[in-house]
């Protein structure tokens, strides 16, 4: 009866082993996974080559994956539409989001942010033949954004100013289309993301937005109060003094930033 009541024990001791060593939210002690956030319809930040795979690859998954690793975590990356992503911080799907986000304001109300890792401007794509070459050419004319974007608060706010109307969609791709079928006069996109659309669509042109450099940039987005956000600006100095950002740009961006 005693070698029986050991064993149940011994038993009872172990499972509680298991389950103390389980995951746990936003990176607390014990968790061994990370669940990554994103909109995978961004390249180069992130993207599927659906010809090739459907591994979600880019810039921002490598960075990613460079400061989970070194912190000592796995990395589970999941895609969703960009409107929903601060949303998947706040219902505790996603521990962080990686996804080319802007620290606004308004987001940080909701979500904590790392420093910024990248920066870059917005731009304003057109068909050749519209006749748009500034801010003022668009008084009138419909324009594209994605949905939950800064680019959707920049065009509500060239709005105030030009009259414009506004749409929005979920994904890139989806404005590329709208504008080459002529339901958007123009769109409204990062110039890094719009740089590979330019490259292959020779029927189109753009210019460049100048931007507040207070909302200037790109940074990683957690749940509010998460141990995550300092442990990830650590590695992200680290990564920017020792050269590691700089390699990821070059590979990804073809350039400096």
């Amino acid at each position: 009866m005693k070698k029986v009541m050991g064993l149940f024990l011994t038993t009872i001791l172990a499972v509680g082993l298991l389950v103390g060593c389980g995951e746990s939210k936003n990176g607390n002690a014990g968790e061994k996974k990370l669940v990554m956030a994103t909109s995978a319809d961004y390249a180069p930040f992130e993207y599927i080559e659906s010809d090739k795979s459907d591994e979600i690859i880019g810039f921002d998954v490598d960075l990613a994956k460079a400061i989970t690793g070194k912190l000592g975590y796995e990395i589970e990356v999941k895609d969703m539409d960009f409107g929903g992503l601060v949303q998947s911080l706040k219902s505790g799907q996603a521990d962080f989001v990686l996804a080319g986000m802007t620290p606004t304001e308004k987001r940080k109300k909701n979500v904590d942010f790392s420093d910024i890792y990248y920066t870059a401007q917005h731009m304003i794509i057109s068909k050749k033949e519209s006749g748009i070459e500034k801010v003022e050419d668009l008084e009138g004319k419909t324009v594209g954004v994605q949905l939950g974007s800064i680019q959707e608060g920049k065009a509500e706010e060239i709005n105030k100013t030009v009259a414009i109307k506004v749409e929005n969609r979920n994904r890139i791709p989806e404005l590329i289309q709208e504008l080459k079928a002529g339901r958007f006069d123009a769109i409204i996109i990062e110039d890094t993301v719009a740089k590979g659309y330019l490259n292959k669509e020779a029927d189109l042109t753009n210019f460049t937005l100048s931007d507040d450099p207070e909302e200037a940039g790109s940074a990683i987005a957690f749940p509010k109060d998460s141990d995550l956000t300092e442990k990830f600006n650590q590695e992200l100095k680290k990564m920017k003094e020792n050269g590691e950002l700089q390699e990821l740009i070059v590979k990804w961006f073809g350039g400096e930033n």
